[in-house]
């Protein structure tokens, strides 16, 4: 018969619009042939095609690991499990410099509509609309494949909440709340648009430099396949691979509040660019992250931010108050999606693609609507770690969603401190020059740097107020 689903689209929808915490939906995805979509099988439909890898040490120092510290390797799906599984061939393939025991690799934010642009008939196997987004399907997602350790560095996404299916293996998110913000020492240096990077390492933080950190409040989940993930806007997260091979599916789902936040971003980056392009080039300090294609001009990031206002000010006339914007076609949907981040794969260009002309979202939804949540078996809330556990214990959802249990505590011990420096580079023989974003000894020491600058100058509360009065100015 047909698969019930415990939610309709509509509830769903107004579940993830609404919600304000991480939850994770279970039995809502069991129909959907993405569940499929294990490492052999996407190595079969992508043949030979070659995606590119990030490389890390899976030794956990006090720094965080930032993109810009990593390798990178371009691999088949064949060589990535190869290497996953110690064959001999790996000897002399693209993987051949990475012992598995000590390095890990992560195919992360792979747009599904690139990698498999010559077999489009494989989006439909993602099916967002169980969730209330009609024609949002795998052309408006990404995929992530990582061995075990892979891991993203603690940080926020500027725009839209996020929707994460796990397809195999586990993943262990730590979250933390958007009010823990100036416990997490935010960061934007490495600089990519959209992301707010932490300078504490949440897996082995330093408490003697980062003493706040300790008054974050955790939100820790185990998310296992079938699952679904939901992360409301401006939470905090750090996720890493605990299996020995992980495939998920992500799609971030756009609302009102972005308007204003590409405000925020693209005075940002007018900012990070101008005063970090000054710099001496020969500092070779790796402020941009791999993920931004260059650092443009400042004519560019004018426009940039003249068009964002203008952006805005249009949505702001445009909006419904309590009703949703119709979403008439997955391409409105995906305009600002696909272009969240500038991969260099994804071929987006600084002026053409990030700012859409029409977006949709859902007002607030009242207090009362809110306290009506239906949390149970399908619909399992995120709940903040006790002070007792260990940073590295997890909260698990069972893979059948029956109950809420403490994960094992095997895992806590198993990323250990080490002194080696993190860094690596593309010539597998020689280090590279460590991108210390956050190097700023001691005031009596040494003088201020222009990180040390750029950390006050773009602080996310510093920018949002002059956003405000930027758009204050503008509305004159």
């Amino acid at each position: 018969g047909e698969d019930v689903k415990p939610f309709t689209p509509e509830e769903t929808k107004e579940i993830v619009m609404s919600l304000q915490q991480p939850a994770v939906f279970c039995n809502m995805v069991g129909d959907w042939p993405a569940l499929h979509w294990n490492v052999e099988y996407l190595s079969a439909v992508l043949g030979g095609k070659a995606i590119q890898f990030r490389i890390g040490l899976k030794t956990v120092d006090l720094a965080p690991q930032f993109e810009t510290s990593c390798s990178y390797v371009k691999a088949t799906l064949d060589e990535f499990l190869a290497w996953s599984c110690g064959q001999p061939s790996c000897l002399s393939g693209p993987f051949h410099c990475y012992e598995y025991s000590k390095y890990w690799a992560y195919a992360d934010y792979k747009y599904i509509a690139r990698i498999f642009e010559d077999k489009p008939e494989i989006f439909k196997d993602v099916r967002w609309s169980d969730f209330g987004f009609p024609g949002r399907t795998g052309k408006d997602s990404t995929l992530w494949i990582g061995s075990e350790g892979a891991n993203t560095p603690c940080h926020l996404d500027s725009y839209g909440c996020n929707l994460v299916l796990q397809v195999q293996g586990r993943k262990r998110w730590h979250l933390f709340p958007p009010g823990d913000t100036s416990f997490l020492y935010p960061t934007r240096i490495p600089y990519e648009e959209s992301s707010v990077f932490s300078k504490v390492n949440v897996a082995n933080p330093d408490l003697k430099r980062f003493p706040q950190f300790k008054n974050t409040t955790a939100h820790v989940v185990t998310l296992s396949p079938g699952q679904v993930l939901l992360v409301p806007r401006h939470w905090w997260h750090y996720v890493e691979s605990i299996d020995p091979i992980t495939v998920s599916i992500n799609s971030w789902i756009e609302l009102d509040a972005d308007h204003e936040a590409r405000v925020e971003e693209a005075i940002t980056r007018v900012l990070v660019c101008a005063i970090k392009s000054a710099e001496n080039p020969s500092d070779e300090d790796l402020w941009l992250n791999p993920t931004e294609v260059e650092a443009t001009s400042h004519k560019t990031n004018l426009q940039y931010l003249n068009k964002a206002v203008s952006a805005y000010f249009r949505c702001q006339k445009t909006d419904v108050p309590e009703q949703a914007h119709p979403s008439s076609s997955a391409a409105e949907q995906r305009t600002s999606i696909s272009c969240k981040r500038k991969k260099r794969e994804a071929g987006c260009e600084p002026e053409s693609c990030r700012l859409p002309t029409h977006e949709f979202g859902l007002s607030t939804f009242t207090a009362e609507r809110l306290q009506k949540i239906p949390f149970g078996p399908h619909l399992v809330q995120v709940l903040p770690q006790s002070q007792e556990i260990s940073s590295m214990s997890a909260i698990a959802v069972r893979s059948d969603s029956r109950d809420l249990h403490e994960n094992d505590r095997q895992h806590s011990g198993r990323l250990r401190c080490t002194k080696k420096q993190l860094v690596m580079s593309n010539d597998c023989e020689k280090p590279a020059h460590q991108a210390d974003s956050d190097a700023s000894p001691n005031a009596s020491q040494t003088a201020l740097s222009t990180n040390d600058l750029l950390e006050c100058v773009v602080n996310p509360h510093v920018i949002s107020v002059v956003a405000r009065l930027l758009l204050e100015r503008a509305r004159v």
